[in-house]
């Protein structure tokens, strides 16, 4: 029950199932790797936007939380993406825009799910000192 699939860029991914379905627990879910491009798609996103804004940032993470049906199939009904962004002297506005268009409106991810799961989300910025 493991896989391994080709991207269009030519990258390989491995996926994995749990034990008690036939898999090895060796590497991510098919649904997890949702949760994967979700995040890295918002933090591309959001990194990029703070950079044409010569914002200093220095390290973007998104951790991401989900709820699934009870029902097969078990599909998100609820995820919440929690944005940590860190750099010296952010501006609050411009982090807080860069997140609010990503998530509303270029994530293309999350705008393929946000009609049938719904998606909240939050930020914190960590001031870091130039050198630190």
């Amino acid at each position: 029950m493991r896989f391994e699939a080709e991207t269009g860029s030519g990258h390989s991914v491995v996926m994995d199932g749990p034990p008690d379905h036939g898999g090895q627990n060796l590497a991510a879910r098919p649904m997890e790797m949702i949760l994967v491009g979700m995040g890295g798609c918002s933090a591309f996103d959001v990194v990029h936007m703070l950079k044409k804004a010569r914002q200093p940032v220095e390290n973007c993470e998104v951790e991401l939380h989900a709820e699934r049906a009870d029902a097969v199939p078990a599909v998100f009904t609820k995820i919440h993406l929690h944005f940590i962004v860190a750099g010296p002297d952010l501006d609050h506005r411009r982090v807080d825009r860069a997140i609010a268009l990503s998530v509303e409106k270029y994530c293309s991810v999350i705008v393929m799910l946000r009609d049938s799961v719904d998606i909240t989300y939050d930020y914190e910025i960590l001031a870091q000192n130039a050198g630190a």
